[in-house]
């Protein structure tokens, strides 16, 4: 259980947390989790994600066990100031998949007073920094790294190997073009490919 920040409606300050970790480490499923509980509290919540994650739903985040909540497909970052409407709370899924502009947007929304709760990919399928995910775990004041269970020996999985052999950076995909794995189970896995090619 991941200890949530307290929300000082008092003070109107504001903040940025970040939940990140690999495919299939309920990342999204901690986002809905944490969005759901401020909306019980009588908080006005705003969500968006990219338009191009069309995985399960159109409007709506879902997570890989189902969970979901309505959302706001936005093309870019900055179209996320203009769709707040005041909100107390705005959660971001997939930031991975979004502009650099992220990083500002969710610097003048804290600043604004806002809780602000992204979500998303921290390494792609090579295991390096994904977009501006570094960025913003950098200036984010809680960071909580979630993990997944490696699909080939059992360990604690950080990294979304990628069974196929297609090179572009965003691809999206599920169990049958992702698998959870930890270090040494990746790694021997990119021997694997790298032995193929």
């Amino acid at each position: 259980m991941f200890l949530e920040p307290k929300y000082n409606t008092g003070a109107r300050k504001g903040w940025i947390e970040v939940v990140c970790g690999s495919m299939f480490s309920g990342k999204t499923e901690e986002l809905i989790r944490r969005l759901n509980r401020a909306r019980i509290a009588q908080q006005q919540v705003e969500i968006f994600k990219p338009a191009v994650d069309t995985r399960y739903h159109e409007t709506e985040i879902v997570s890989h066990n189902s969970t979901s909540i309505s959302s706001t497909p936005v093309q870019s970052s900055l179209n996320i100031l203009l769709m707040q409407h005041g909100a107390d709370v705005i959660g971001i899924d997939e930031a991975q998949f979004f502009d650099e502009e992220i990083v500002y947007v969710c610097q003048t929304l804290a600043e604004q007073g806002k809780r602000v709760i992204v979500a998303g990919l921290d390494m792609d399928y090579l295991g390096m920094p994904f977009g501006p995910m570094p960025r913003l775990m950098s200036i984010a004041e809680y960071v909580t790294k979630v993990h997944a269970i490696c699909m080939v020996c059992g360990d604690l999985a950080s990294h979304s190997f990628r069974k196929s052999s297609n090179d572009s950076l965003v691809m999206l995909g599920e169990q049958d073009t992702y698998e959870a794995r930890c270090r040494h189970c990746f790694n021997e896995g990119m021997k694997e490919i790298k032995n193929r090619g």
